[in-house]
């Protein structure tokens, strides 16, 4: 006899059948999330999307525009894996209406519909499509826009990190090994191979030229090259064999430095991400972690615009941004609403060059606001301006006269103008403790094109309407990344690189905006775009 060990899994399956209507639409309530989303992403083209697939052979089970429904509301639903919108899938009553009656796709295919089908340039359209809606519902007018960033922890491995000062250093002193090596060869064969000074790197073709000179001495003298135990290598076997290595150290080397770009640090396993602090140090010992600065523009609640940078610091990502958002909005906010980390002369000029009023705080504003701060009298700020003579006059009623100017660069090509005054004689003088704590005479440096626009940028955030403005920007987008990562519990990306985490953003963005919508309706406030001042306190 044959034991059947099979464990009959319907057993009691009279007692546990599930009786579900044919029309599952009677299941959801009205007012379900949704059925909002289903309604909004109906009214968007997607002709872009349909054109990327092929008309030829097989089609795929899921259509395309179902597909693009299920990811975002999964996003809606702070579902990220493609494992678990394939679970959901086959298991939510609101992602089976959603199917329409289709067989759920497997995680495989989620995936590939993700990134490979879905181009950032056809998903950035799409979502413009759907600020445009937003824009016909009276919800956004595209006149305010608040600008913050936070830095998202990467999918790379923590200890995958390349250091430029690291290559720099280890640089270095192979270049002094193949300096001394150049220097016997030369020596030895009566040769004139450049030699380098101590900053001037060796490149790879110096290299090979010296290595195929070696090559050529192998073949003319016939000399075998050995290996192993109780074999004796001669003069050729090692030089030849020691600029084999260093030519290899040499190549990697400058492939580090491709994929560095003009950054100082990158990851191995996602070459996209930079090492930077984050503010989640939880060995509280300043610990650098592969990350992406996300950067994320929010006007009525809703974010308009999100992107992801390399860079650590703020700065220089605004014009990046901002020339992002015209292209795909064609169209210009009026008033640009940011912190202090965005300050820099580059953004001033920018901002002014295309008519959009500045609103940035000065980096310097919340300790301007001190009793103490007036008391520092070396700050430029505390002292007087003779426009007339080009001088500066000190709280001692001393001048401080235009001595030089210098020009510098920054990254991006921009070149900024700064001025230098000198004080003819800072000795014996009773405020210098407060003022100056150098042996020789105060000096100062300022940029008088930075310097104006600074006063313009402080005298619009100090009005009624700035004032306004600025509570706004720490509600509406300090208030999105508060959702997005302690509600959303979004804190660390699952996909690698730029492209991949492009796509990931711009989906969360529109779960975030259709939540955003279902919660004014819900809520009774469709068209308030600002939170008034009686209405925060």
């Amino acid at each position: 006899m044959t034991q059947n060990n099979q464990l009959n899994n319907n057993r009691f399956y009279e007692n546990y059948q599930l009786k579900l209507p044919f029309e599952m639409d009677i299941l959801i309530p009205e007012d379900d999330s949704v059925r909002l989303l289903n309604f909004v992403l109906e009214g968007l083209d997607y002709r872009n999307l349909y054109n990327k697939y092929s008309t030829k052979g097989r089609k795929s089970k899921v259509d395309p525009k179902i597909m693009f429904k299920i990811i975002t509301y999964a996003n809606m639903e702070n579902i990220w894996s493609s494992r678990d919108i394939e679970k959901h899938c086959r298991r939510d009553i609101n992602f089976k209406w959603l199917l329409q009656g289709v067989q759920p796709p497997d995680h495989s295919t989620i995936c590939r519909f993700k990134y490979e089908k879905m181009d950032e340039d056809v998903l950035e359209n799409l979502f413009s499509q759907m600020l445009n809606i937003l824009f016909e519902l009276g919800e956004i007018n595209f006149e305010n826009i608040f600008i913050d960033g936070t830095k998202i922890e990467s999918a790379a491995n923590k200890y995958s990190f390349v250091w430029r000062k690291t290559i720099i250093y280890h640089e270095k002193n192979m270049n002094i090994k193949i300096r001394e090596l150049f220097e016997k060869i030369n020596k030895i064969y009566n040769q004139n191979f450049t030699i380098n000074s101590s900053e001037n790197i060796y490149t790879i073709n110096e290299i090979n030229k010296v290595l195929n000179f070696l090559y050529e001495t192998k073949i003319s003298t016939n000399t075998n090259f050995v290996y192993g135990k109780g074999h004796k290598k001669t003069q050729l076997q090692k030089f030849t064999e020691g600029l084999e290595k260093y030519a290899d150290i040499r190549k990697k080397y400058d492939e580090h430095y491709l994929k560095l770009g003009d950054r100082n640090s990158y990851s191995k396993t996602d070459i996209d991400a930079t090492f930077m602090r984050m503010k989640e140090d939880y060995m509280k010992n300043g610990q650098l972690k592969p990350a992406y600065n996300l950067q994320i523009g929010v006007e009525s609640e809703y974010i308009v615009g999100a992107a992801v940078f390399n860079n650590p610091t703020d700065s220089p990502t605004l014009i990046s941004f901002l020339e992002k958002l015209k292209q795909n909005l064609n169209t210009t906010y009026k008033n640009v609403v940011a912190d202090a980390g965005y300050e820099s002369e580059e953004n001033y000029m920018y901002l002014k060059e295309n008519s959009q009023n500045t609103y940035i705080k000065p980096s310097n504003y919340e300790q301007s606001k001190k009793r103490g701060y007036k008391l520092k009298y070396g700050k430029v700020e505390n002292m007087i301006y003779d426009k007339e003579n080009d001088k500066y006059i000190c709280h001692n009623n001393k001048y401080l006269e235009h001595i030089k100017t210098i020009s510098r660069k920054t990254a991006t090509g921009y070149s900024i103008l700064k001025k230098i005054y000198k004080c003819s004689n800072c000795k014996n003088c009773e405020f210098r403790s407060n003022c100056y704590t150098g042996k020789y005479s105060k000096k100062i440096t300022v940029s008088p094109r930075f310097s104006e626009l600074r006063k313009e940028s402080l005298k619009n955030i100090t009005s009624e309407k700035g004032n306004l403005l600025r509570i706004n920007r720490s509600i509406q987008v300090e208030g999105a990344f508060g959702v997005i990562k302690n509600n959303y519990g979004f804190k660390r990306f699952l996909s690698k690189g730029t492209k991949n985490i492009n796509i990931d953003i711009l989906f969360l963005c529109f779960g975030y905006n259709i939540n955003k919508l279902h919660s004014k309706i819900i809520n009774n406030r469709l068209g308030v775009s600002l939170f008034k001042e009686n209405e925060v306190d």
